[in-house]
């Protein structure tokens, strides 16, 4: 039998307060997107201040994350010229995103998601979207403890 395994709403918002209470610790309001393990948007949230145009590129950096199974930094070096993977940003309409901040959300070795943010600077999109990668890894932990 087929089994797919995907983020939750409950997860993305378990993804999403990991990563805002990253933003707020570091004073940078974010935008802040979880997508399925297809990049489908499950969830999102504009904290007051997040800038307006950072809401599609977090939406599109966890789509990339989720959907290429890496995170959007490697495909940054990866894109340069002369690199393996030159131009691959213009693919798919432009939704490649090739700036760190966009994390796959990984579980026993498989992609069930996604996580994107975008307000501060590339390092501080990574530092918050990991926030949030490793609050929902500690929950997942306990939940699989307590069985």
């Amino acid at each position: 039998m087929l089994r797919i395994n995907r983020v939750s709403l409950d997860d993305a918002r378990v993804l999403i307060s990991g990563a805002r209470a990253k933003a707020e610790e570091i004073g940078v309001p974010m935008c802040i997107a979880v997508t399925d393990e297809s990049g489908q948007l499950v969830a999102f949230e504009r904290m007051d201040g997040g800038k307006v145009t950072s809401s599609y590129i977090a939406q599109d950096k966890a789509f990339t994350a989720a959907g290429a199974k890496r995170s959007t930094e490697s495909y940054g070096v990866a894109s340069q010229p002369g690199s393996p993977a030159y131009g691959i940003n213009s693919a798919i309409g432009g939704r490649l995103m090739v700036v760190a901040g966009g994390l796959p959300v990984v579980i026993d070795g498989e992609v069930v998601g996604g996580i994107g943010l975008s307000s501060g600077t590339p390092a501080q999109d990574a530092e918050c979207a990991q926030a949030g990668v490793d609050l929902f890894l500690r929950l997942s932990e306990c939940l699989v403890k307590d069985r």
